[in-house]
């Protein structure tokens, strides 16, 4: 157990540019991220839990660590990857405890006070800058969601990239602890909303009730004169069918008259 500590703390001592860490975070897309302290991934009391999260924890644990484990050589690339794959995981679990302390929310502090999460795309919000931000804190159920602190409304990144990122590794409470422990960052709420025009004059608040019964009538309408048209249409089918038909009878007796007048000349002769 000693030894294990011993290889722990070394494994702190060497560049971090060249680490675990550094390279997840140069990944595109995790700019919503910040660096989680070595001394808090150390300590296994800000782990409680995690172990039950990810299948293969521990070798997840010394792949952000940087720490050589020869079990984790010896497995096969497909087992390699889902260590990979459980390390994100495992990094994004613990990120969304740090954000909660002292220093994980200044380390995001200086990420929103740099504009790295993006800003609001509500136009009354002024480029009003965002905090990424979860619905829910359980992993794998939505993607991270971006909050505005102007207008108080979450909104889906326009980053495909971003949209792919669990939100549970944010968290529902990071964005409100945020102005609470920084109230002078929160803006007032905006007020300013888009008023409806036409032709320069403000539409009434109730013209898409109005849009929508006058519509409907006109439907209605336009249905009315539509059965009446087709019951006419109608009655003037079944007039022409009794025309032909009168037509034809008419033609039909004619026909039979002169046919008994010739049989009458011809009884004559």
């Amino acid at each position: 157990m000693q030894a294990n500590q011993n290889e722990l703390s070394s494994s702190y001592d060497t560049d971090d540019d060249f680490g675990w860490i550094s390279y997840f975070l140069d990944i595109k897309g995790h700019e919503l991220f910040c660096q989680v302290d070595d001394e808090y991934i150390r300590d296994k009391f800000n782990l409680t839990g995690l172990i039950n999260q990810v299948p293969y924890y521990e070798y997840a644990l010394d792949l952000i660590c940087d720490i050589e484990n020869e079990g984790r050589d010896e497995l096969s690339d497909e087992h390699q990857e889902m260590v990979e794959n459980d390390a994100d995981i495992l990094y994004g679990l613990v990120h969304a405890r740090y954000i909660l302390t002292n220093r994980g929310l200044h380390g995001m502090l200086e990420k929103y006070r740099h504009h790295k999460f993006g800003t609001c795309p509500r136009y009354h919000c002024n480029l009003q800058p965002v905090l990424p931000a979860g619905i829910t804190d359980q992993k794998g159920k939505a993607s991270v969601k971006l909050y505005c602190p102007k207008c108080e409304e979450l909104y889906q990144p326009r980053s495909a990239k971003h949209q792919n990122i669990d939100g549970a590794y944010f968290g529902t409470t990071f964005p409100n602890l945020f102005f609470l422990v920084f109230p002078e960052l929160k803006p007032k709420k905006s007020k300013d909303h888009y008023i409806p025009r036409v032709f320069g004059f403000k539409l009434h608040h109730t013209w898409h009730d109005r849009s929508l019964k006058a519509a409907k009538e006109a439907q209605l309408q336009y249905q009315q004169q539509q059965r009446i048209m087709k019951k006419q249409r109608a009655a003037m089918q079944q007039a022409q069918q009794q025309q032909q038909a009168a037509a034809q009878q008419a033609a039909q007796q004619q026909a039979q008259q002169q046919a008994q007048a010739a049989g009458d000349n011809n009884a004559q002769k």
